[in-house]
């Protein structure tokens, strides 16, 4: 069948059609005029039909043998622009990242992609937000070429690098009776209303976490899937609430919010740019990861406020992988 036609045999018949001998076209690409006559023959076979007529003026194309030259030019210009998306992508002229980024990275991660993008204005980048369970599924089926994440996970092969600190803290209206007070025992949080991530969210994790490790059983009043949406519960006086640094510093700016003192807070935790070990980056994915590890940490929000309130010390903890 012609399907089974190889390039070789394409190729060959091209410079047959332009030189109209087989001497020709065996001079053109550096074989024998016996080899050439092979490969004609094979590919008159597979087509069924002959593609050459031979007249006074040597060999030309027959009506077959016009189709198959013109699925063979078809077939060179289809690799010539293969080879020119090739060439492109080794020179970062072109190519095409999908990234992953955990809701709570969203407040900077669009600052670190823009910036990548005004020195490589040819590289399309594709930007999903999720929750951490979310965005591990789908880094899990290889969606993402690369994640930016709080934590790598722990249950799939990965490669991960720091991108900069990610301090954690407590939040409650400016005006909650605990906001003013020094050096907050966990326990004494115990009685409050905590407004919490939904499950699978890593801050809900980190928070639980903590908890746990200071013997305080929560008594969550509400799971919200949004840190927006609980930023402005905990304004409105709904609860208190265990939260990113990276995503309030607006908010303590305008006093709209304030930071526990609790004892044991801040914890720095880091954010990770992670790819999965198995899948090997095009060079505009791997070049992104390379901008991330070296300018990542510029763009990260100025949360020295809430990191250490009245120059409370923070409080670092080993990221697990």
């Amino acid at each position: 069948m012609i399907r089974d036609a190889t390039i070789k045999q394409l190729r060959l018949l091209s410079a047959a059609a332009r030189g109209h001998s087989f001497a020709a076209a065996a001079e053109a690409c550096h074989v024998t005029p016996p080899a050439v006559t092979m490969q004609m023959q094979q590919l008159e076979a597979a087509a069924g039909l002959p593609l050459f007529d031979r007249n006074g003026r040597g060999l030309t194309l027959t009506a077959a043998g016009r189709e198959v030259l013109a699925a063979a030019e078809k077939i060179d210009a289809v690799l010539a622009d293969c080879a020119a998306g090739l060439a492109a992508l080794k020179s970062l002229a072109s190519g095409r990242v999908t990234v992953g980024v955990v809701s709570t990275a969203k407040y900077f991660a669009p600052q670190m992609l823009a910036a990548f993008a005004r020195l490589h204005p040819t590289i399309e980048i594709e930007l999903i937000i999720g929750n951490r369970e979310d965005t591990i599924a789908a880094f899990n089926d290889w969606r993402f070429d690369i994640a930016v994440m709080g934590r790598p996970p722990e249950d799939i092969a990965v490669e991960s690098a720091p991108i900069g600190d990610h301090p954690q803290v407590i939040i409650a209206p400016p005006d909650h009776p605990l906001a003013g007070r020094r050096a907050i025992q966990p326990p004494d949080i115990a009685g409050e209303k905590m407004l919490m991530r939904e499950p699978g969210s890593g801050t809900r994790l980190l928070a639980e976490r903590f908890l746990a490790r200071h013997g305080v059983k929560a008594r969550v009043s509400m799971e919200i899937s949004s840190n927006e949406t609980i930023k402005q519960a905990v304004i409105a006086g709904l609860g208190i609430a265990f939260i990113s640094a990276h995503t309030i510093a607006a908010e303590i700016a305008d006093r709209r919010l304030a930071v526990l003192d609790v004892v044991g807070l801040p914890e720095l935790r880091h954010w990770f740019v992670v790819r999965p070990a198995a899948k090997r980056l095009m060079p505009a994915a791997r070049a992104l990861r390379d901008f991330l590890v070296a300018e990542g940490r510029q763009f990260l929000p100025n949360a020295a406020d809430a990191v250490a309130p009245r120059g409370k010390p923070v409080r670092r903890v080993k990221s697990s992988k």
